[in-house]
């Protein structure tokens, strides 16, 4: 299994927002924008560049996972921390698709996601999920994270972990 994340493309459009339909059920949002495909393609691409941002938004990789030509899930890859994200969202926010789960694409993102931080001088990684996904809370620990702490805001409430990126 070859996994890449890539920006996303004009032709991905049904998959993508087939599998924002499919986690819409789990309280995820897939997708980080609302309007034509054109819209959020370029939504996508100011806010890779930290162009125009909305408020308390960072710049933020919003990248495909691509296994042989097939969009399997999605990363955000946010490379600073606001207040909100230091607190329950973290560096790195992702999904993958019901039928594509339990086969290690969720482990293989998130390591190339702590990479691409690394890259850009990120030394820890903050990566939360909700407090009841042991399967989420069992790949950040597979990538090195160690828990921080639990906390809750308002009705969220998050397993906080830490990954030193010269670990992984």
């Amino acid at each position: 299994m070859t996994l890449t994340l890539r920006p996303p493309r004009a032709d991905d459009e049904t998959a993508l927002l087939r599998m924002h339909d499919q986690l819409a059920p789990e309280g995820f949002t897939f997708l980080q924008h609302d309007g034509t495909w054109e819209q959020v393609l370029a939504a996508v691409r100011r806010e890779a560049l930290g162009q125009d941002l909305a408020p308390g938004r960072v710049r933020c990789d919003f990248l495909v996972a691509d296994v042989a030509g097939v969009p399997v899930g999605r990363v955000s890859v946010r490379h600073e921390l606001t207040p909100y994200l230091r607190e329950i969202g973290g560096h790195v926010g992702y999904a993958v698709a019901p039928e594509h789960r339990r086969r290690g694409y969720a482990t293989a993102m998130l390591r190339q996601s702590v990479a691409l931080l690394a890259d850009g001088g990120v030394e820890r990684v903050l990566v939360t999920c909700d407090v009841d996904n042991a399967a989420s809370a069992g790949v950040i620990e597979a990538c090195g994270g160690v828990l921080e702490d639990v906390r809750t805001r308002g009705d969220e409430t998050k397993r906080r972990y830490w990954i030193d990126v010269a670990t992984v």
